[in-house]
């Protein structure tokens, strides 16, 4: 006799594998200090971030398909233990070559667990509860992003950076537990072809285009060779896949998926909410620290009140799913979000830090219903087949905006400091390292004529930077209004029919 799932502790086991696979994708940074110090290779700084994220992004719709076939629960397990294996070794690492090695390989167990939870919330979870279920993982993906920096410093200062690896053990292995067995799936599963010419250019394109926007303008510049080669082997790539999956029996993104409405406006306002997302988090803390003076802790902990809102706003927006569609929950999501932006495109030197926090609570409120709504709605109207490559190939776009948004505006924010300040240091003869700003000990021995000018280019740069968001901010404001007008508990109608 088929034992039953388990609801309760099934959901944990869910939220504990966001909870982990997120938290990495931005913990390490606040560490690399540390890191670097104690294992030197200045050169290969991006590689510890860019390993995880490229081969987490790679293998999303990979792990989504093969779940499809041969069933989620082999796959969700398959990830956390790799997950859990990288880990480790992370922690056990020698050099920075072995640690970007292994950050690869926790990207490649990480990349199964974010979309395949969501697909199993729509294979177990009764219709008229996933809107909260999904407002609650929704919660977790937001709280745990902007979380990491703020853990990993606290980590490293109190115990050694080795330890933002190894605290993801025991999360991992009660994760692993209860999954193993709670949750008893179907063994009736859909047999296909494998696409492995689609998996090959796809990951291809990938990786390709993830190198190329993070070692662009840091590692080489981006006319050079080495980052010119790799976006035109990235739209190479792109091309033969979409040639390939038109011709595949089975492919591993299927373009039918598209045809429906409401899954191509959801992915794709996902895409673009997700470059406003990152640029928020990356840019308030910047402002605190640079232009007004905080330590990187304080710049980190004043993302609290953006991760209280933001993880309220998921979990009240997937509640309200049930009642409202997801289109007029979104355009509201929208409307709050170009207000927050509007307001952090005025700050000023002078903006009270009680101010930047509101304008901050502002922004959460605005994008946290998008991480609940989007994951529900692009799974609305998938076939059971086709909820694991469906929820995959929403968060590879997902991770692509987060990714594309934090290179784009890097550089308009680069670009407009470094123009801002040539001139008047030709005039007066100073150094030209800006970066002393950050550190409160160099920043004290700047001259206060000097100080000033930078934090005013600093804070000139960064809003500039908040209103040039207001352009993917627009872009997915017009998906939304093109989204049709269904809500969650359409999808039981939708299965009915």
């Amino acid at each position: 006799m088929k034992k039953e799932t388990k609801l309760m502790p099934v959901m944990a086991a869910l939220i504990l594998g966001i909870f982990i696979a997120s938290l990495d994708s931005t913990i390490v940074a606040t560490s690399m200090g540390s890191i670097i110090g104690d294992l030197s290779g200045l050169d290969k700084y991006v590689w510890v971030t860019s390993a995880y994220l490229v081969s987490e992004m790679a293998g999303m719709p990979i792990f989504g398909k093969l779940s499809d076939m041969y069933g989620r629960k082999r796959f969700y397990v398959f990830g956390i233990f790799l997950f859990l294996t990288g880990s480790v070794l992370c922690g056990l690492a020698q050099s920075m070559v072995q640690l970007c090695i292994f950050r690869a390989i926790q990207g490649i167990g990480g990349s199964a667990l974010m979309p395949i939870a969501f697909t199993i919330i729509w294979d177990v979870v009764p219709s008229e509860a996933r809107g909260k279920m999904s407002g609650m993982f929704g919660a977790v993906f937001g709280l745990s992003s902007i979380a990491g920096p703020l853990l990993g410093s606290f980590i490293t200062d109190h115990f050694n950076w080795r330890w933002i690896f190894y605290i993801n053990l025991p999360i991992g292995f009660i994760a692993l537990a209860l999954i193993i067995f709670f949750y008893n799936e179907s063994k009736v599963h859909t047999r296909q072809v494998i696409d492995w010419a689609g998996a090959i250019f796809l990951v291809s394109f990938s990786v390709s285009l993830m190198f190329a926007l993070e070692l662009g303008g840091d590692t080489y510049e981006w006319n050079s060779w080495q980052i010119i080669s790799l976006f035109i082997l990235s739209i190479v790539c792109f091309i033969v896949f979409l040639f390939v999956e038109k011709t595949a029996k089975d492919p591993i993104l299927p373009f039918s998926l598209f045809k429906e409405r409401l899954y191509t406006t959801s992915v794709f306002t996902g895409m673009f909410y997700g470059a406003v997302f990152m640029v928020s988090t990356v840019y308030i803390p910047l402002y605190i620290q640079g232009v007004t003076g905080g330590t990187a802790t304080n710049s980190g902990l004043l993302l609290l009140p953006m991760m209280v809102t933001s993880s309220i706003a998921a979990a009240l927006g997937g509640t309200l799913a049930n009642k409202f569609s997801y289109k007029s929950i979104m355009i509201v999501s929208g409307v709050i979000t170009a207000i927050g932006t509007i307001l952090l495109g005025t700050l000023e030197v002078s903006t009270p830090r009680w101010m930047v926090t509101i304008y901050m609570m502002i922004i959460g409120l605005g994008v946290g219903p998008s991480f609940s709504i989007l994951g529900m709605s692009a799974l609305q109207k998938a076939l059971p087949q086709q909820r694991g490559i469906a929820s995959s190939a929403s968060n590879f776009l997902k991770s692509l905006g987060m990714t594309l948004g934090i290179t784009i505006f890097g550089v308009i924010q680069k670009n407009s400091f470094s123009t801002g300040l040539p001139d008047y240091f030709m005039q007066h003869g100073e150094s030209n390292d800006s970066r002393a700003i950050l550190s409160p000990e160099m920043r004290a021995h700047i001259p206060a004529t000097v100080l000033k000018k930078i934090t005013e280019v600093l804070s000139h740069s960064i809003t500039t930077t908040f209103i040039w968001t207001l352009v993917p901010l627009a872009i997915g404001i017009i998906f939304i209004l093109l989204m049709s007008k269904e809500k969650a508990t359409d999808s039981q109608l939708h299965l009915e029919g």
